[in-house]
């Protein structure tokens, strides 16, 4: 009777799916519970006349069509997200996990095979029955074998594998999110050296003129040998200017070009210019604890620590005995012949309980790297949403520095302006000398270029901050998000993936 309660308890415990996991806890977040808001913190950008709003929505809910309006960078993103090779790999890891989780999986359940086999075999004389030497065996049947996982070491295997395999698809729309923010950012970038080429043009044949003009004088002898070089100085900083920045406009395009996966399409849509890029501006920063939930990266380091927990339990259950059932059935028969004639019938069936009574320490060894594997988890859980809360922080603190910084420099800049005009004036009326003139030249230039640099570093912190705050993943405002594992549908770029309802969000 006690055999039977014994074996009672052992169906009883691997019915619940009992395994030797820890309680999983879920460490807390070791930011603040909210976002700084005193300081550069304090002014956020409000949407005046002409500009967009996010209308109090999160970024997680606003696409990335409803983001950029600039008709050009959407058919790069589309572009990208089918073409991206970082992308591809992030996809193809996603079916290399989930082919490791089903391989983990498949061992909780009985492995059946067939069989068919011949043994002939020769035996000397004079051991020999009945003087026969040689002999066959011939055997068709049915072979099983099942571990019985009455401690739950392949559960959490499998528990592991399958937190490995969301941990992956997470990694795959954290990287598709980075995609659609760092081809925008690029895009800018290009925008950016196309201001800046044509401030240096425009400041380049301002120069030549001026240099025509002071050579003239000074061919005629009514103008100085030093306002002549003073006004080559500057000819030649803007003709080297034009060069350097024509070779970081075609570096930045070949960069956007590696982002895309293609050459640039010949049928563009036309673009917009910096300037008019109009992003939205406000969209809400909410509490820190929201992106729990809206970071991928985040999650992706939730399902590692679970991994990690999963695989704690695999360890503890290697210390307990291992139970493995193994059978066959089929015919067996020295002839071949003979093998379904009645009588030839065969089976075996053989249980095994092994107990592990000496490894080395092997054992208690594994333990103690599950328990450490875990505490490392539980460091980078906690790194990425410290990473996630500074992300964040600093794009607050740029966007609402950004605008008053950029009024300023415009205001620099027409001041600027006017000063070479006044300069420029006075000298021609021989009030001053050609050095203010070139004084003047050489700050408006500077100025320019500072504002552009400052438009375009506001742009990108706008895409920036989309990004951080879980944004990229949605093409339209109002789409039913897709699984993280699930691809992109925009044709046959990549090979197709399974949509797992585990893996929503």
């Amino acid at each position: 009777m006690h055999k039977y309660s014994l074996m009672a308890v052992a169906v009883a415990l691997f019915a619940t799916g009992c395994t030797m996991e820890p309680t999983y806890h879920q460490p807390a977040a070791p930011v603040s519970g909210t976002f700084p808001s005193d300081g550069v913190y304090a002014t956020q950008p409000v949407p005046g006349a002409g500009a967009r709003s996010a209308n109090g929505q999160p970024a997680v809910e606003i696409g990335w069509r409803d983001f950029f309006v600039d008709q050009r960078l959407q058919r790069l993103i589309e572009i990208a997200l089918k073409n991206n090779r970082d992308l591809r790999v992030s996809v193809l890891n996603i079916e290399a996990s989930r082919a490791q989780y089903q391989i983990a999986r498949a061992a909780l359940f009985p492995a059946l095979d067939a069989s068919a086999s011949q043994t002939k075999q020769r035996t000397p004389k004079n051991l020999s029955v009945f003087g026969n030497t040689i002999s066959n065996e011939y055997s068709v049947g049915l072979n099983a074998s099942w571990e019985i996982d009455f401690f739950g070491r392949i559960r959490s295997l499998k528990d592991q594998a399958l937190a490995q395999y969301l941990a992956t698809a997470q990694a795959r729309k954290a990287a598709e999110i980075a995609l659609v923010a760092s081809v925008a950012d690029q895009y800018m970038t290009v925008l950016a050296y196309d201001d800046l080429l044509k401030v240096t043009e425009n400041t380049l044949k301002s120069a030549q003129e001026s240099y025509r003009i002071t050579k003239l004088q000074y061919d005629t002898g009514t103008g100085s040998e030093l306002d002549l070089r003073q006004a080559q100085t500057v000819v030649e900083q803007a003709t080297a200017n034009l060069q350097s920045q024509a070779r970081l406009r075609a570096q930045a395009e070949n960069a956007l070009v590696l982002l895309v996966g293609e050459p640039l399409p010949s049928d563009m849509p036309s673009g917009l210019i910096l300037d008019d890029q109009n992003l939205l501006t406000d969209i809400p920063a909410g509490l820190p604890s929201d992106l729990l939930t809206r970071r991928p990266d985040i999650m992706e380091a939730e399902q590692n620590l679970l991994a990690a927990n999963a695989n704690i339990g695999a360890a503890r259950a290697a210390f307990f005995p291992k139970v493995s059932l193994t059978g066959s059935f089929g015919t067996l028969s020295p002839t071949l012949g003979g093998l379904f004639k009645p009588g030839s019938a065969a089976w075996s069936f053989a249980p095994t309980i092994t107990l592990p009574i000496f490894e080395g320490g092997q054992n208690i060894a594994n333990l103690d790297l599950a328990n450490v594997e875990k505490n490392i988890q539980i460091a980078q859980y906690e790194k990425a949403i410290q990473t996630a809360f500074r992300e964040v922080a600093d794009g607050l603190a740029a966007r609402g520095t950004y605008d008053e910084q950029i009024k300023a420099l415009e205001r620099d800049t027409f001041a600027e302006q006017r000063r070479l005009d006044l300069s420029d004036l006075r000298y021609r009326n021989g009030v001053d000398s050609y050095l203010a003139v070139l004084t003047a030249q050489t700050s408006l230039y500077s100025a320019q270029q500072l504002l552009i640099t400052a438009r375009m570093e506001r742009l990108t912190n706008l895409v920036d901050l989309y990004k951080a705050l879980g944004g990229g993943w949605i093409e339209h405002a109002g789409d039913q998000p897709r699984p993280a594992d699930a691809p992109v549908d925009y044709g046959a770029a990549s090979a197709p993936v399974a949509a797992s309802a585990a893996t929503a969000g």
